[in-house]
């Protein structure tokens, strides 16, 4: 690796002197775009399987079990989520330990090679399993992606910064739509193209039947070109370097990460007790366990690396019940946006695609033009929100943002049905929603960095927002569980998927009360 230092040692040293003077640089400009397009294919991989999911799940469950396909729809993403929160420590771990632009280049390898490994399942179980390693890359980009830009940039520039984390992956999320759509049209000229090159006819049959869903699953391994990017041109973070230069990365030792296997165990208890036919009791005592062990051990290797910093007399040591506390609030305040996204707008691609059956249209196009006006609305909310946190202060642009959530997601789901499906009105609701809803993604990159010292700051970040996953999880495996349940609001009796996502929006009225116990940090520098 002497080539790469040579290369970086020059850009190292002009990010340093560049983050102290307030002047940008090349090196900056690069963190960037490597940490954009990450984030970006981070969307792309969190949105193809909304889009194809429904579609994929009809070829591998047959017809006299396609009462269970809800069910694997949800379980696939509660381990898709719990994957992310397992990646986050574990890949936020190796950011402090071995620096984030390494540990960056690993993320991106992994979620690019196993989401192109989906498209070659043969059973819903090894989609499953597909999904859930691509994710340990996707939640530990996140957080390393966060820390990176946030230590290269200036403070002045971090809720610009914050806006830009959140829109690029939804455009991200955006961008599989429109693939879709592309693929779409041309589905039948593969259909002759493949053949020509010495596909035999029954794998090209396999590849584009139920519109090409395998296909999409493999274009996900195209972020693996982002790797050499990463490591030709990305300068490690100055902060992580000074931290490396007092011994302060020498006190994360890799025997700590049995806790964070052990911790996994507990959200694949939580998944396997609301995926069987346990009692209410059981799925309740097997939540609560779940959960204890996830936390005891994902939070195991940060407590392992603050008591040996202490012993050593580390300056940068800090005790750690505080940072424990501020572990816990970040995953809480995640978990409201990472519940209300993934238990309410995430599933409206596939209603999209009910609904255009039921209507007697063409079901080609649903998902994908639903998923892109979400998308597009994303964009637009995420870089408000950033601004918003600057503006009003952290707690209040939380409380507005919450609000702006629970009402836009009732107005889409209440207010639309088959009538409505395919009208302007549905798809500027469907464009609200998916403002408010995600706007959180550019509201907790400016905050969660400011909670965390640069010693710990990849792992309590990356433990804070994808711990949130693991709630997240569990919320979303109520989803296909209030599916047959009946409710009348406001006057129409709702059932279904309007009826489950309508009751998992209330998420967002414990946000409400949870951020006023959070500290305002508006005006406040990144901790050293």
């Amino acid at each position: 690796m002497a080539g790469r230092d040579l290369l970086h040692d020059p850009l190292e040293r002009t990010v340093a002197t560049s983050a102290d003077s307030g002047r940008i640089n090349f090196g900056q400009w690069t963190a960037l775009t490597a940490a954009l397009l990450g984030w970006m294919f981070d969307g792309a991989e969190m949105g193809v399987f909304s889009l194809v999911g429904r579609r994929a799940l009809e070829d591998l469950i047959p017809v006299s079990e396609a009462g269970s396909r809800d069910l694997w729809f949800g379980i696939i993403t509660a381990g898709f989520l719990v994957g992310a929160a397992t990646g986050g420590v574990v890949f936020g771990w190796l950011g402090d330990r071995i620096g984030r632009v390494r540990a960056m280049t690993l993320s991106v390898l992994v979620y690019a090679l196993f989401t192109g490994l989906c498209g070659f399942s043969q059973q819903a179980w090894q989609l499953g399993v597909m999904r859930f390693v691509a994710a340990l890359g996707m939640g530990g980009e996140w957080s390393l992606g966060v820390a990176l830009v946030m230590e290269v940039w200036p403070n002045r520039s971090r809720t610009f910064m914050a806006g830009l984390i959140g829109a690029a992956a939804n455009v991200g999320y955006m961008l599989v739509g429109f693939v879709g759509i592309y693929l779409a049209t041309i589905l039948a000229d593969l259909g002759g193209w493949l053949p020509a090159i010495g596909v035999s006819q029954a794998l090209t049959d396999t590849l584009l039947h139920n519109n090409g869903w395998r296909i999409m699953m493999m274009l996900g391994v195209t972020p693996a070109l982002l790797t050499l990017f990463i490591q030709t041109f990305v300068p490690e973070s100055h902060k992580w370097e000074e931290e490396k230069r007092s011994g302060a990365t020498s006190n994360w030792a890799a025997v700590d990460l049995l806790g964070v296997l052990v911790g996994a165990l507990g959200p694949m208890l939580i998944v396997y007790v609301w995926a069987s036919e346990f009692s209410t009791l059981i799925r309740a005592a097997g939540t609560l366990t779940g959960l204890v062990i996830a936390v005891l051990g994902y939070t195991y290797p940060v407590m392992r690396y603050l008591q040996r910093s202490t012993r050593v007399g580390d300056d940068h040591s800090r005790d750690w019940k505080p940072t424990l506390a501020k572990m816990m609030l970040a995953a809480g305040l995640s978990a409201v946006a990472l519940l209300g996204t993934w238990g309410t707008t995430q599933w409206a691609p596939k209603w999209a695609d009910g609904l255009a059956k039921l209507a007697g249209g063409q079901v080609a196009g649903a998902a994908e033009w639903t998923q892109i006006w979400s998308s597009i609305g994303a964009i637009v909310g995420t870089i408000v929100a950033a601004l918003l946190g600057d503006w009003l202060g952290r707690r209040f642009a939380y409380t507005l943002l919450c609000v702006t959530a629970l009402v836009s997601v009732w107005v889409f789901y209440l207010t639309n049905d088959v009538n409505t499906y395919g009208t302007v009105y549905f798809f500027v609701t469907m464009f609200l929603a998916g403002a408010c809803s995600a706007s959180f993604y550019g509201w907790l990159p400016l905050y969660l960095p400011e909670l965390f010292h640069t010693n710990v700051r990849a792992t309590g970040q990356g433990f804070g927002f994808n711990f949130g996953r693991i709630l997240a999880a569990v919320g979303v495996l109520q989803v296909s569980n209030l599916f047959a349940h009946k409710m009348t609001i406001f006057g129409r009796e709702l059932t279904g998927q309007p009826l489950a996502c309508s009751l998992m929006a209330l998420i967002y009225v414990v946000g409400i009360g949870l951020i006023w116990i959070a500290p305002e940090t508006r005006g406040k520098g990144l901790p050293e």
